[in-house]
């Protein structure tokens, strides 16, 4: 399997980690989204969306989109509950991600992160404050009820949520203020076949 990505991209951190920490092999191949690598014909062929990431299995089949990729690769492993109820509350939560969560967190680290935080930018940036400690004000709550989203065990519902919470400081967020957060950043980093996130 190839794994087209941006190891510094959240959404494809999402599938490295989850493929370490379920033992699955792959081959990493760097997609430099700034230098319009995704709109290359080769890439467009797999994914018309011009969009990391992008796995490729053996038979040539291509899937785009961070949270199909994960339910895809996680199916019949413990990351992925075989209950009905439980499977939606994963869903709900990597909704969550997509729409509470992503628009703001996401955003402002993409600003300062990629951009460089520039003045014309700095509008925009100030203005995902509110959205942001929103969000993660609910997942604190949430973390305070169980030890992960979705009860007592990891699932890909942690892997969504944990990609860009980990480094919502490179964003301005201050997850000192988010005690739950900051424990459930740890428990998943301890988990076996764990591996961090690099921006080298």
């Amino acid at each position: 399997m190839e794994i087209y990505g941006d190891i510094k991209s959240g959404n494809c951190y999402k599938v490295k980690l989850l493929c370490d920490l379920l033992g699955k092999s792959y081959e990493w191949i760097h997609v430099d989204i700034l230098d319009n690598d995704t709109h290359t014909p080769e890439f467009l062929a797999m994914n018309p969306n011009g969009k990391i990431p992008v796995i490729r299995l053996e038979n040539g089949k291509c899937l785009s989109e961070s949270n199909a990729i994960l339910h895809f690769l996680a199916e019949e492993t413990e990351m992925l509950p075989a209950d009905i109820w439980a499977r939606a509350n994963v869903l709900q939560w990597q909704f969550f991600e997509q729409y509470s969560h992503e628009p703001f967190i996401v955003v402002a680290r993409y600003i300062a992160l990629y951009l460089g935080l520039p003045d014309s930018r700095r509008d925009e940036y100030e203005s995902k404050r509110a959205g942001g400690n929103k969000a993660l004000t609910i997942l604190n709550d949430r973390l305070s009820q169980s030890s992960f989203l979705v009860g007592d065990n990891p699932t890909i519902a942690d892997i969504s949520l944990f990609a860009y919470t980990h480094v919502a400081s490179d964003g301005g967020f201050d997850l000192d203020n988010y005690p739950q957060v900051q424990r459930w950043i740890n428990d998943i980093q301890r988990l076996p076949g764990f591996t961090p996130m690099s921006i080298d």
